[in-house]
């Protein structure tokens, strides 16, 4: 018998062009070659549209608009909780008693208004989203922005505390697996690894060309990151360096510009970014940040050579090994240093082979969600 299924996105899963989307569409993608009939509904912002590569995996699919601006606005309510709730996709849910998977705390605002008899319903955590949004507060320089990220998160905190404790919750890291148990009463959360389309490691041998950072530099934190590199490491080391990402600045653009030695590639496509990855020398990625996985690294490590961090990036990932971490800017520096003359070899490619975590094993993923859903 088919199993049916509804997937409820945060966003439109596609095009993949972010770490929550590719999460996503990769999972998805795996479910139904697994042959789950899957029934997507998804808000649409933000101008991604309605995109028709999303029609072959998916047996219906349901677009609503998010509530933006005022409308979706509550003092209560986190606003990106409140900008979801949606009559139209409660009804919709309600129909039947097939399973739901809701993507995001984002979507767990109609949770009351389920009918949950006779049915499962699992909720996929991107990210400790309270943490997360204290840190866009200390990483914006906009004001009125700082004042809502500060604001949200305080919301955001109290909100996750009064989740449903009955219902399992998928992490997406062993860290915040513990985290959700010990300090929300989540005690049905476990540890589901992210979905990506790496399926194996293919980082090249030998000499690169450049330093790599790359991320949707749209987000305040990866902006801080890329100016942190270029004003703390890049401007006291002479060593190439290239910032790639959507969206950027016109702050960072003119100031990746202000040395010979470093510059800035603005909205590349997926191949020209997978084709910056695998021709850099180190790919570079620092984090202020120590909420979910970030993809961006997964990519680096799978695809890429000498990988650079530091500890926030990786703590809790399973991927230490693999990488060069640095304590602080000068640590860093040192590092690509010394990797500058390094060629990456077959040992190093054999250790991320090793990792657990670079497994990119979807069909694995797919049967532990399996177990949560049927």
């Amino acid at each position: 018998m088919s199993r049916h299924l509804h997937i409820v996105c945060l966003d439109t899963p596609w095009p993949a062009d972010y770490g929550g989307a590719i999460d996503m569409f990769c999972r998805i993608k795996a479910l139904q070659e697994a042959g789950t009939r899957i029934h997507l509904h998804y808000f649409s912002y933000n101008h991604r549209g309605n995109p028709n590569e999303l029609n072959q995996y998916c047996e219906s699919i349901h677009v609503y608009k998010r509530k933006t601006g005022y409308r979706g606005f509550s003092f209560r309510t986190p606003y990106i909780v409140s900008s979801r709730i949606n009559q139209e996709l409660i009804h919709n849910l309600n129909r039947d008693h097939h399973p739901v998977l809701l993507e995001g705390v984002h979507c767990t605002g109609m949770l009351a208004q389920l009918n949950r008899e006779n049915r499962k319903i699992v909720v996929r955590l991107h990210n400790n989203e309270s943490e997360y949004y204290r840190f866009l507060s200390a990483s914006t320089r906009n004001l009125l922005k700082k004042i809502y990220y500060r604001f949200e998160s305080a919301l955001l905190a109290r909100y996750e505390r009064s989740l449903p404790k009955e219902l399992p919750y998928a992490c997406i890291s062993a860290k915040e697996e513990r985290y959700f148990r010990e300090e929300y009463g989540l005690k049905q959360a476990f540890f589901l690894p992210v979905f990506t389309p790496f399926r194996e490691i293919n980082a090249p041998e030998g000499m690169g060309c450049f330093c790599l950072y790359h991320g949707n530099l749209g987000v305040a934190e990866n902006e801080k990151a890329a100016t942190w590199l270029l004003t703390e490491v890049f401007f006291r080391i002479k060593l190439p360096f290239v910032i790639a990402g959507k969206n950027p600045s016109r702050r960072l653009d003119k100031m990746a510009h202000l040395c010979q030695h470093t510059c800035l590639v603005a909205n590349p496509s997926e191949m020209e970014l997978n084709d910056l990855v695998r021709k850099a020398h180190v790919n570079v990625l620092p984090s202020f940040s120590s909420t979910g996985i970030k993809i961006k690294l997964l990519h680096a490590l799978c695809e890429g050579r000498h990988c650079v961090t530091n500890e926030a990036m990786v703590a809790g990932t399973g991927l230490e090994a693999a990488c060069h971490i640095g304590a602080n800017a000068g640590a860093i520096a040192s590092i690509l240093l010394q990797l500058h003359h390094q060629p990456f070899t077959e040992e190093e490619i054999r250790l991320r082979k090793s990792l657990p975590a670079l497994s990119g094993d979807n069909s694995a993923h797919t049967r532990l969600l399996s177990q949560y859903l049927w």
